[in-house]
């Protein structure tokens, strides 16, 4: 391959990464930054739960967006004013002093340009797969690791840069970042990146509930979706809320933070995999298996709670677990229209950042009502219950199909 054809993906993936790496950091600088300036835990998770509701509602209309203006476009408007949210906090902070409502309504601003920029890259992904001549499952399962990639060690550039040179010239960090990010996105020239040249425009509703009827009018597509989305709902708030609540207890962040790099480090291995080995497999099975990892996982950690045990369960569960985001991507390529791509990704997104805020409660509610081995045996037998429906649905046998030939946008009509 040469190196002309491979510069759109390194382009792409660097641009992943980046902007991975800077919602990374995020992750640990911002709740940091809230409890510097009020002492609260609660109002930490007040931005949470706030900046959540814009960042769902982002995502839904995201595709729309992606398949109105384009997809390179959408992209870098995302990373751009993705930096300028996050620029703004030590702005603010050296000219009038940064408050809490301050950071409260930066945090909900760059929540609501995040989705529009993951479902724009995911949907070049085909057109990648296209100019480099790499397959779609390679291509799926590499842009997943680097994802995943990117969250692992995100956290962790945080930690040392809130250490090193404070935590508000952290956001500078990820300023930079969100700008680079944009700046390789200028370099992704690839078939379907550039402004449509579609005769019917979306609007933003209508655009919506297009996306909403291509994902769920489709049986296999819909079966896929609510599945993985039900994976999400049940992994996070076990890693979000229940082991957090064990480890706080027992004062060892240090296990905590190794279960939850072995769980994403496997996710990272399996999506690697994946993308070496996916054509040779087929998707209904791999998806199968895939969401077979998250059972085993919370499985061990009910009945075994012990760091190294969990730390081996985290870390096999996750190489299992790791195709699960490329087969979803490949079912999307596979049976929707290339002009509908960006209004089907972004029903999916929605689902993913919808859900797990659920979990989350309904995770610190049986913690609360019933303890933490009662909260682990119900998540863990949720997650044996979506494997056996993945292993059993007969809608998933048309995983199997081969991609549209001629994808056409009146499919609803």
């Amino acid at each position: 391959m040469t190196r002309a054809r491979v510069m759109p993906f390194v382009a792409l993936e660097g641009s992943t990464l980046l902007a991975g790496l800077a919602n990374g950091v995020s992750m640990v600088a911002l709740p940091w930054l809230v409890l510097d300036l009020t002492g609260r835990a609660d109002a930490a998770g007040l931005v949470a739960l706030v900046s959540g509701v814009p960042t769902l509602l982002a995502s839904l209309f995201s595709g729309t967006l992606v398949d109105t203006v384009g997809r390179r476009r959408t992209s870098v408007f995302s990373d751009l004013m993705s930096a300028a949210s996050v620029a703004a906090i030590p702005i603010v902070a050296l000219t009038s002093g940064l408050t809490f409502t301050w950071v409260l309504v930066l945090a909900v601003l760059g929540a609501v340009f995040d989705p529009a920029g993951v479902t724009a890259r995911e949907s070049m992904l085909t057109g990648v797969s296209q100019a480099t001549g790499m397959r779609l499952e390679r291509v799926n399962g590499i842009h997943e690791a680097v994802w995943g990639l990117a969250f692992l060690v995100g956290p962790a550039v945080g930690a040392v840069l809130i250490a090193t040179v404070g935590v508000e010239s952290a956001f500078w960090a990820m300023a930079v970042a969100f700008v680079a990010s944009a700046v390789l996105l200028a370099f992704v020239h690839v078939p379907g990146a550039g402004r449509p040249h579609y005769d019917d425009q979306p609007y933003f509703w209508a655009g919506t509930m297009d996306g909403l009827r291509l994902v769920f009018g489709d049986s296999p597509l819909r079966t896929v979706v609510l599945l993985s989305t039900g994976v999400v709902g049940i992994a996070y708030p076990v890693i979000g809320i229940v082991l957090p609540v064990i480890y706080q207890r027992n004062d060892d962040p240090v296990g905590l933070g190794v279960i939850v790099m072995a769980f994403s480090f496997g996710g990272v291995i399996g999506a690697l995999l994946y993308s070496s080995f996916g054509h040779h497999a087929h998707p209904r099975g791999t998806f199968a298996i895939a969401l077979s990892g998250a059972a085993f996982s919370l499985t061990v950690f009910a009945i075994w709670p012990q760091t190294g045990v969990m730390v081996a369960a985290g870390f096999a569960g996750g190489i299992l677990l790791g195709p699960m985001n490329p087969i979803i991507n490949l079912a999307l390529q596979r049976r929707t229209p290339e002009n509908m791509r960006g209004r089907a990704m972004g029903v999916v997104t929605a689902l993913a950042y919808g859900i797990y805020p659920i979990g989350y409660v309904l995770a610190g509610i049986l913690v609360e009502a019933f303890g933490v081995p009662a909260a682990l045996g119900a998540f863990a037998v949720a997650a044996i219950l979506l494997a056996l429906l993945a292993s059993v649905a007969p809608s998933l046998k048309r995983l199997d199909e081969q991609p549209l030939d001629e994808p056409s946008v009146s499919m609803f009509a």
